[in-house]
């Protein structure tokens, strides 16, 4: 066997091994995503005046009214991190939370460098589980295929 045909061997292992990965790669993107956005839902219940207050003062929320955006953003970080965990409308989820974490990062006017690097690895699992899909296991893998199948007509006119 020559050198170059067992480099080809290899590499195609490797990429079947990483492929078999993908599955569990994707659920952990989706579980420490949204346990992070789903803890800062939490917080700002916790104490919806101070919320309404850093909503009106600290964080400037483009064309939304600071009421509206902490109501909005709050509910988003409390439905949409429960949908990602779950694969349940996975990209429609990981989409919505993508925006809120963009409007975080515009709308607050200092971020710490830190904080700053934690939004971007966010934005980029976010993104991913977008462009890819949540996944293998996930209840989209599951629901979907059942739901198409019993909405498609295959009788005759």
């Amino acid at each position: 066997m020559s050198p170059l045909t067992t480099v080809v061997q290899t590499t195609r292992h490797a990429i079947a091994t990483l492929e078999q990965a993908q599955p569990l790669a994707q659920l952990a993107a989706r579980l420490y995503v949204a346990q992070a956005f789903f803890a800062s839902g939490l917080t700002k219940t916790r104490d919806w005046d101070t919320t309404l207050a850093l909503f009106a003062d600290e964080y400037q929320v483009p064309l939304l009214p600071p009421d509206v955006a902490a109501l909005l953003g709050t509910a988003g970080e409390l439905v949409l991190p429960v949908l990602l965990a779950l694969g349940l409308a996975g990209r429609f989820a990981a989409a919505g939370l993508f925006v809120i974490n963009a409007v975080a990062v515009v709308s607050l006017m200092d971020v710490a460098p830190v904080a700053l690097q934690q939004h971007v690895f966010w934005g980029s699992l976010l993104i991913g589980l977008v462009l890819w899909g949540p996944g293998r296991w996930s209840l989209d893998r599951w629901v979907l295929p059942r739901l198409t199948a019993s909405t498609s007509y295959t009788g005759s006119a």
